[in-house]
């Protein structure tokens, strides 16, 4: 167990209430009985940082911080007043490229992120976007609402038959890769090295399975290959490099994590790689294709249409994409349902809760 004065409960400050774990069935009742929970409403950086000094002169110490699905960077500048009291750090989102996990290790503080939460809503998303770009969805939508039905719409390809590309480099276990935390969407160069990390294959698995009812061939690539079983199961063939599966690939879904070796990793030697009128879907982070080799790929007809769910400088987007008809987009929606944030809240919660029994969490980035 870990040592926490004798007669109180741990104290968590959550950014945001915790609102989807109890699901009805008496989760949180007994979450609260093993842990204190103080909430912080985030707004601003500023702001924050500034009601965060308060609330922990007020109410501190804390030895957990839980963050749920925003849009500011974990850094040293916020995570300092927490300090030293300060053990774990959990977060409800899958990415963690806007949390500085070297300043948490060298602070003896562990990272947790939901690695398994959001994986399933994710694949979910991927197909969505794979079906509307191979059917045209978005351009026949367009139609419609202008008043104009058909208009000069084409027909589509069907998906079966299709060659589905899957990439999701990564590892699983103990290797070593670079963390990115300038700022939450784009990597920061020459960063060092964190001790841990886990590319969740489950969304490349989950992708394969659900596509399968449209009778797609499903190729990967991943740093880890599946075992013979599983590419059976899941019926994927794997590839050995990136650039086999690029040009054998006629939809190929990007599902890898952001980190300084994957950044730009779709650029334009990729693009020339791909099939003549193929289509792509981004749902891991906009950073990991480059967005002018993209525009310029879809301008020359390499790429005939593009989903996304995530952009390079979200919430911002580039002008290209909402002005052109070949895009289909989401704002970010991947993970955006209610059964995500019950099992993404969970996994925050059972971290915490064998951290203080244990003095390790069940799943951490880092070893503090």
């Amino acid at each position: 167990m870990t040592s926490i004065t004798a007669g109180r409960k741990p104290k968590v400050l959550s950014f945001g209430p915790i609102n989807y774990a109890d699901g009805g069935e008496g989760y949180m009742k007994d979450f609260e009985n093993q842990w204190d929970i103080d909430i912080l409403k985030p707004t601003t950086r500023t702001d924050t940082i500034a009601k965060l000094k308060t609330k922990v002169a007020l109410s501190g110490p804390y030895d957990a911080l839980m963050i749920h699905d925003l849009d500011l960077i974990i850094d040293e500048e916020m995570l300092a007043p927490l300090l030293p009291s300060l053990k774990i750090v959990v977060s409800a989102s899958a990415g963690y490229n806007e949390f500085d996990v070297d300043f948490m290790t060298a602070n003896g503080v562990w990272f947790c992120n939901a690695r398994h939460a959001v994986s399933e809503a994710t694949a979910d998303m991927a197909v969505f976007l794979i079906l509307a770009v191979v059917r045209d969805t978005t351009r026949g939508e367009k139609q419609v609402r202008d008043g104009r039905w058909r208009g000069q719409i084409t027909p589509t390809l069907d998906p079966n038959g299709l060659t589905l590309g899957i990439i999701g480099m990564g590892g699983i276990g103990k290797v070593r890769t670079s963390v990115c935390y300038s700022s939450p969407h784009s990597p920061k160069q020459g960063t060092a090295n964190s001790l841990y990390t886990f590319a969740d294959l489950r969304t490349l698995q989950h992708i394969a399975k659900k596509i399968s009812s449209f009778e797609m061939k499903v190729h990967y690539y991943n740093r880890n290959r599946l075992s013979p079983e599983d590419e059976h199961w899941y019926g994927a063939k794997y590839c050995s490099s990136i650039e086999e599966l690029l040009s054998i690939s006629d939809v190929v879904s990007v599902n890898c994590p952001l980190n300084t070796s994957t950044c730009g990793l779709i650029g334009k030697a990729e693009f020339a790689l791909m099939r003549d009128g193929s289509f792509i879907v981004n749902t891991a982070r906009g950073a990991i294709v480059d967005d002018e080799a993209l525009i310029e790929a879809v301008k020359s007809g390499k790429i005939a249409r593009a989903g996304l769910d995530v952009f390079t400088d979200e919430p911002k987007v580039n002008p290209y994409f909402v002005e052109c008809d070949r895009f289909t987009l989401q704002p970010h929606l991947g993970g955006m349902t209610v059964g995500t944030f019950k099992k993404a809240e969970r996994e925050c919660c059972e971290n915490l809760k064998v951290w203080f029994q244990s003095g390790r969490p069940l799943m951490s980035i880092n070893k503090a």
